[in-house]
């Protein structure tokens, strides 16, 4: 008792001294200090239940934690329960959309995997579909070949997309917390575990992969090795300013499926090794700039939770990247149209439009607006990925696909050597 007692006044002395402090690095100390003794030994457990649903993890008290004071007083300490971090409401299950529908237990599993967010899917499927039309456009094949190969590209990204946010937020599980637009993500709050997670993407990449083995054979070779970059790109959050390139990576990695999914061998076709190259290039500088408006979202968040992003890095000279950006993203993909012998209406509509609608975005965005960030990050994807495809369609249309090969029409390397341009 004696040695409880004295442990309990020194500590009192201790914490007062700190709290007398007007250092703000002692401030900071002290805050932290209160978030450690309140997590021990309040109702912190209470909370995390109310927010996951789950009134089954708690964390009681000590005995007689309530009747405890510093000076052996029996006057009880009343219960505080803690504000909702960062002012942000508790969790609510949805009310509309898609997954309103689905029983309880399987919501979670539907916002692990984002399906009430597609826009990333939107995000992921367009290099898939880029590749397919410019490959259709470079060689002969059917119409109907093209739809089918594209419903299937779109159902793999569905999968895969939400493999990888699963993935993501396994990594993350104790940083989202922190953040205010990631702390109500199922396992962030504890409506699922870190197992029931890990087998769900077990699942889905099961699924991918059936989904995979519908495509030629070589789509293998060209698909398996994007998991690599899937699993990584959580870790190039800690480690670099520049995470949104390797994510790049890894969401335009469908620029490489579009051509052997319709059957054009890119190790012995040169020709169309070197557009796929040029198209692969155009969508990491895509997706490198709309995912730094993205983190433009949670940049406040992420500089207290020591994630790194670009937003981070170039905070102060934001469009002036994302300008840089869209130049590269524009000139990368009319290479790739030079390259595949395009004709001037994908020049005029797919590069065209990509240049207008980049160019609008970059000055409409509110950077230090969460909601704007937001709309743009949401449609922009239509807005510039379906101005793109839109341009590859009616190249592709415009060709006499049915009756003659494509590659009998197309104008090949050497006459645009002849251009001085040296491809």
């Amino acid at each position: 008792m004696l040695t409880k007692k004295l442990t309990l006044t020194i500590s009192s002395v201790l914490f007062g001294i700190i709290c007398s402090s007007t250092s703000p690095r002692t401030r900071l100390l002290n805050n932290a200090w209160c978030r450690v003794l309140h997590s021990q030994y309040s109702y912190s457990g209470s909370f995390l239940g109310k927010i996951s649903g789950r009134s089954t993890i708690r964390h009681e008290p000590p005995t007689g934690y309530q009747k405890r004071s510093f000076h052996d007083s029996q006057t009880s300490i009343p219960p505080q329960k803690p504000p909702s971090t960062l002012g942000i409401p508790d969790y609510q299950p949805p009310t509309t959309g898609l997954i309103s529908y689905l029983p309880s237990s399987w919501i979670p599993y539907a916002e692990l995997a984002r399906l009430d967010k597609p826009a990333g899917t939107y995000y992921l499927f367009f290099p898939c579909l880029f590749s397919t039309l410019l490959a259709a456009s470079y060689t002969h094949v059917l119409p109907l070949a093209v739809l089918e190969t594209s419903a299937l590209f779109f159902t793999g990204a569905l999968i895969m997309r939400g493999a990888g946010c699963t993935i993501n937020d396994l990594w993350d599980k104790n940083l989202d917390p922190h953040v205010a637009r990631t702390r109500l993500r199922p396992i962030a709050r504890r409506a699922l575990t870190p197992f029931q997670g890990l087998t769900f993407t077990g699942f889905q990449l099961l699924a991918g992969l059936g989904l995979l083995l519908q495509f030629p054979t070589q789509c293998l070779y060209y698909g398996i090795p994007s998991l690599l970059l899937v699993a990584t790109y959580p870790l190039a959050k800690r480690v670099t300013h520049y995470p949104q390139f390797v994510l790049g990576l890894a969401f335009s990695w469908g620029a490489f499926m579009g051509f052997p999914a319709l059957g054009i061998d890119l190790l012995s076709d040169p020709t169309a090794s070197k557009a796929v190259a040029a198209l692969y290039a155009s969508c990491i500088s895509w997706t490198v700039l709309y995912d730094m408006i993205y983190a433009h979202m949670d940049i406040k968040d992420d500089a207290r939770a020591g994630i790194k992003s670009i937003a981070l890095r170039h905070e102060k000279d934001t469009k002036a990247v994302l300008s840089a950006l869209a130049v590269v993203q524009t000139g990368l993909l009319a290479t790739a149209g030079i390259i595949a012998g395009a004709s001037p209406v994908f020049f005029v509509g797919s590069c065209g439009s990509a240049a207008a609608t980049l160019g609008l975005m970059i000055w409409k965005v509110k950077l230090k607006e969460v909601s704007n960030c937001w709309w743009w990050f949401k449609y922009g994807a239509w807005f510039t990925g379906g101005g793109i495809s839109l341009g590859l369609l009616a190249e592709f249309l415009s060709q006499d696909n049915h009756t003659e090969d494509r590659t009998k029409t197309r104008m090949p390397c050497s006459a645009w050597r002849e251009l001085g341009l040296n491809l």
